[in-house]
């Protein structure tokens, strides 16, 4: 049985979500943030050294990176579900927002909290970093303009990388903007599997 390594009202809850669509068994071991850092609690370090979430453990592997585990994942688990045939375009464009996610739409978001913290002495780069953020949620949102999911015609791992974008974003205030991939997450979160995971994790305000 796989294990996961939970913290909460982070990106672990997608992984929780995706294994509620494949029916794979799973345990959470849940960590809590610190209530005056937010930062995760010392006992994830004694999972992996950078203390971080989600982590996978599965048999005598360990796995970082929600990416990577969605990747295994569905490799490994999903017999043959949620990831398109490995030889068709379809699957080119999968690994691109496995990939997209976290190397690229999400660090003008967390660039945004960080700097937001500076206060005075972050000002110089708020334009810089609003114009980021509005160019990849454009970007996003344009995609997702008269599709149902961000490939091909039904649910991948794609949508569930994805899924911690537009949540973020409407934490910050900016997804009002973007009416599809407003559309796309509120479909998302009427899944009977999304709403299964959170009912096992607990409360996830991004979730709302």
């Amino acid at each position: 049985m796989l294990t996961v390594h939970h913290l909460n009202e982070s990106r672990s809850q997608r992984i929780l979500w995706l294994l509620e669509e494949l029916a794979v068994p799973y345990e959470i071991v849940a960590h809590t943030r610190d209530a005056k850092t937010r930062l995760a609690p010392p006992s994830l370090l004694a999972v992996h050294p950078l203390g971080k979430s989600p982590v996978v453990v599965d048999g005598d592997l360990t796995i970082i990176e929600s990416g990577a585990i969605i990747d295994y994942v569905i490799r490994r688990h999903g017999a043959g579900r949620l990831a398109p045939d490995p030889a068709s375009a379809d699957y080119d464009r999968y690994q691109q927002w496995l990939h997209y996610a976290e190397g690229s739409a999400m660090l003008p978001l967390m660039l945004n909290m960080y700097v937001g913290r500076l206060g005075e002495a972050g000002a110089p780069l708020h334009p810089r970093i609003q114009s980021e953020i509005a160019n990849h949620l454009s970007f996003v949102d344009d995609h997702l303009a008269g599709r149902e999911v961000f490939v091909g015609e039904g649910l991948t791992g794609a949508d569930v990388q994805m899924s911690f974008v537009p949540e973020v974003a409407r934490a910050m205030g900016k997804l009002a903007d973007y009416p599809h991939m407003a559309a796309w997450i509120g479909r998302m979160h009427a899944r009977p599997a999304w709403k299964a995971a959170l009912d096992k994790s607990g409360p996830y305000a991004l979730g709302a």
